[in-house]
């Protein structure tokens, strides 16, 4: 189980990948009062829980409603006794597919604290109705949690030209207009990347469509 690590000045990023589908776990940790966020409990609980050990968790979030990223939600919710949140509009999708109940349905702009540091929800309209990325600034560095919705080399995956159109709109004027290129960006499968890395790529996608 390979385990990767970003530090910002007040918190630390862990990640590892679970299943067939390579999903990504993100555990952020508050290095100075061990307030800790855990997002996507995709699959393995066993794997995860070994991943983030025996520290309390206050917070599961999940970025969006496909099955792939909730498998072990209903595990994680039940052995951590964690609040959990999700986009308001996948919400329901979420509890249906998992069986966990969402206390917490994120708004648009909304923010979440890990330690003292605010976390930006951004909801992503697209790759699902209700998908959310979050926004970590913490001093200079900004650190993007993009679930499905951006990945290395395009925007997540899409099931019709309305629903492209929106991910492409919602990309560009609320992560790409508004952050810097130094940006690190976590998707929810497979490697990291950078905003300066992907944006001069943006009008190749538009014209590629999904």
């Amino acid at each position: 189980m390979t385990e990767n690590t970003i530090n910002t000045p007040a918190l630390e990023i862990r990640w590892i990948a679970v299943s067939d589908m390579e999903n990504n776990v993100y555990l952020v940790t508050h290095r100075d009062s061990g307030a800790r966020l855990l997002v996507d409990a995709a699959d393995d609980w066993s794997a995860i829980k070994q991943f983030i050990g025996d520290a309390p968790v206050e917070r599961v979030l999940t970025t969006h409603r496909h099955w792939d990223h909730v498998r072990a939600l209903a595990d994680a919710l039940a052995d951590t006794g964690a609040v959990s949140a999700a986009g308001e509009y996948d919400a329901d999708a979420i509890e249906e597919e998992s069986g966990a109940v969402i206390t917490e349905r994120l708004k648009h702009g909304e923010t979440i604290t890990v330690g003292d540091v605010a976390i930006e929800i951004v909801h992503l309209r697209g790759h699902t109705p209700g998908s959310i990325a979050l926004i970590i600034r913490d001093g200079d560095d900004t650190v993007l949690i993009s679930g499905d919705s951006l990945f290395p080399g395009g925007p997540g995956k899409t099931w019709s030209a309305e629903d492209f159109t929106s991910l492409m709109a919602d990309l560009r004027t609320r992560i790409f207009d508004v952050l810097p290129d130094s940006t690190v960006v976590l998707p929810g499968h497979g490697a990291h990347t950078t905003i300066g890395t992907e944006r001069p790529h943006l009008d190749e996608w538009q014209e590629r469509g999904w």
